[in-house]
C-alpha cells in the first residue's frame, strides 16, 4: 500500500508565498518522476511542475520563474514553491508519483488527495 499525503495548502494574498509538500509512504522500492498537478472550479486537471529521479525539471508556461519543484530522495518527499501567486492560481493541488512498489515489477502512478490554494486579488 502506497500512500502520497500532501500539506502546506492554504489562503494567500496576491504576491505571496506558498509551500506544498507531499511525502510518499509505505511499501516502496523506488520512485522515479514526481509531479505536481492542478485543477481549478469547471477547468481540466493540468501539469504544474515534474521533477525526475536525477532531478531533471519541466514547467507549465503560466508558472515558470514563480514556481520552483524538488525533491528530497531520502524523504521520498517533492515540494513546490510557489512565489508571486496570481488569483488565476487558485485550485486544488494534487501530486502525484511513478513508484515501483516492493511486491511490483512494473512502477504505477499514485495520486495525493489534493490541497486548496486560494489566491485572493
Amino acid at each position: 500500500q502506497v500512500q502520497l499525503v500532501e500539506s502546506g495548502g492554504g489562503l494567500v494574498q496576491a504576491g505571496g508565498s506558498l509551500r506544498l509538500s507531499c511525502a510518499a509512504s509505505g511499501s516502496i522500492r523506488s520512485i522515479f518522476a514526481m509531479g505536481w498537478y492542478r485543477q481549478a472550479p469547471g477547468k481540466q486537471r493540468e501539469l504544474v511542475a515534474v521533477i525526475t529521479s536525477s532531478f531533471n525539471t519541466n514547467y507549465a508556461d503560466s508558472v515558470k520563474g514563480r514556481f520552483t519543484v524538488s525533491r528530497d530522495n531520502a524523504k521520498g518527499t517533492v515540494y513546490l514553491q510557489m512565489n508571486s501567486l496570481k488569483p488565476e492560481d487558485t485550485a486544488v493541488y494534487y501530486c502525484n508519483a511513478d513508484i515501483q512498489t516492493s511486491l511490483s515489477l512494473g512502477h504505477y502512478r499514485y495520486w495525493g488527495q489534493g490541497t486548496q490554494v486560494t489566491v485572493s486579488s
